[in-house]
C-alpha cells in the first residue's frame, strides 16, 4: 500500500481565512457590520500568550474588530465575570473567548457559564453543547469543527463511515463525536478506560486522536486505508536536550498504513483559529439577523 496522503491543515486554514476576509468585507459593504472578537487572558501562561497574540493578529488580518483584555493573575473571579458581562452587552463584540487555563482561584465552569451563548465562539456553554447534541444550529467548538472540514475535504461524503474518537473532553472529544454523528457516521467514543483500545480503533474508517498522550496510537491500531486526524500536541525531548512537538499518533509508522493523516504541527492546529474567526462571523450575522 502506498504511503498516506498528508493532510495540509495550514494550507486549508489559509484558504479558509481568505474566504472569511471576503465575507467580512461583504458584511461591511452591504450591512455596515464589522464582526468583533474579544479575547480575555488572565495571568502570564506563556503558551496562552502565544495563542492570544496569534488570535488577535489573525482577527485583524481578516478585517475584523479585535480586542485583547490582559488581566493580572491575581484578578478575582468577580472581576473577570464583570468583564465578561460587559463584553456580553457590547454591540461591537460578537465573540467572547476567555483563554484557558485560568488561575486556580477562578472556576472555569463559572466563566463558561457567564458567557452569552450567542457570543460563545468556543462553543463551550451548556446551551451550545445542548443545541449541538439536539441537532439544532449551534456555535460549535473550533477544533472539532476544523477536523470535520478536513475530513470532508479528504473524504467527501462521510455517511456510513465508522468513526472512533479517542478522548471525551467537553472541548474536543464529545463535540467531535456529535459532529460525526450529525454527518451520519457510526461513532464510538473511546478513552483511557476502554478495554482493548487497539481493537476498538482498528474497526474505524476515521480515527480522531485527542487524548493528550504522545505517540500513543501505533500502526497496528489502524485499519489499512483509514483516515487519521491527530489532535494531540505534546512536547517530547530530543537528543540535543531541546524538545519537539508530536501528536497522539506515531506519525512515521501510521502513515505507512493510513490513506491520509494530519501531521503535528501543521495539521489540525492551524484550523482552530480559522474556525474561531468563522464562528465570530457566524455569531455576528445571527446577532444582526443576517442570512439566517
Amino acid at each position: 500500500m502506498s504511503e498516506a496522503a498528508i493532510i495540509d491543515g495550514k494550507a486549508f486554514a489559509a484558504r479558509l481565512r481568505q474566504t472569511i476576509a471576503a465575507e467580512v468585507a461583504a458584511l461591511k459593504a452591504e450591512h455596515g457590520l464589522t464582526p468583533g472578537l474579544a479575547v480575555v487572558l488572565v495571568g502570564e501562561d506563556p503558551a496562552s500568550q502565544v495563542y492570544v497574540r496569534s488570535k488577535g493578529e489573525q482577527t485583524l488580518e481578516a478585517g475584523m474588530h479585535s480586542e485583547t483584555h490582559r488581566l493580572p493573575a491575581e484578578t478575582s473571579q468577580a472581576e473577570l465575570l464583570a468583564l465578561v458581562e460587559r463584553l456580553n452587552s457590547d454591540p461591537a463584540v460578537h465573540g467572547v473567548l476567555v483563554q484557558f487555563p485560568v488561575p486556580d482561584h477562578i472556576s472555569q465552569a463559572a466563566v463558561v457559564a457567564a458567557i452569552s451563548p450567542d457570543k460563545d465562539v468556543d462553543g463551550l456553554t451548556v446551551a451550545n453543547a445542548g443545541r449541538l447534541a439536539s441537532g439544532l444550529p449551534a456555535l460549535t467548538p473550533c477544533t472539532p469543527t476544523g477536523c470535520m472540514m478536513l475530513l470532508r475535504d479528504q473524504l467527501g461524503e462521510l455517511s456510513g463511515k465508522r468513526a472512533v474518537v479517542i478522548g471525551r473532553s467537553n472541548l474536543m472529544g464529545k463535540p467531535m463525536a456529535q459532529l460525526l454523528l450529525a454527518a451520519d457516521c457510526t461513532v464510538t467514543i473511546a478513552h483511557s478506560r476502554t478495554k482493548d483500545l487497539p481493537a476498538v480503533v482498528r474497526e474505524a474508517d476515521i480515527v480522531v486522536a485527542a487524548v493528550g498522550r504522545a505517540q500513543m496510537v501505533k500502526a497496528d491500531w489502524v485499519k489499512p486505508g483509514a483516515v487519521v486526524i491527530d489532535v494531540g500536541i505534546n512536547r517530547i525531548p530530543k537528543d540535543d536536550g531541546k524538545t519537539r512537538l508530536v501528536g497522539d499518533v506515531a506519525f512515521d509508522e501510521v502513515k505507512e498504513v493510513a490513506s491520509a493523516i494530519t501531521p503535528v504541527p501543521g495539521g489540525v492546529g492551524p484550523m482552530t483559529i480559522a474556525c474561531l474567526l468563522a464562528n465570530t462571523v457566524l455569531a455576528a450575522k445571527r446577532l444582526n439577523g443576517i442570512g439566517e
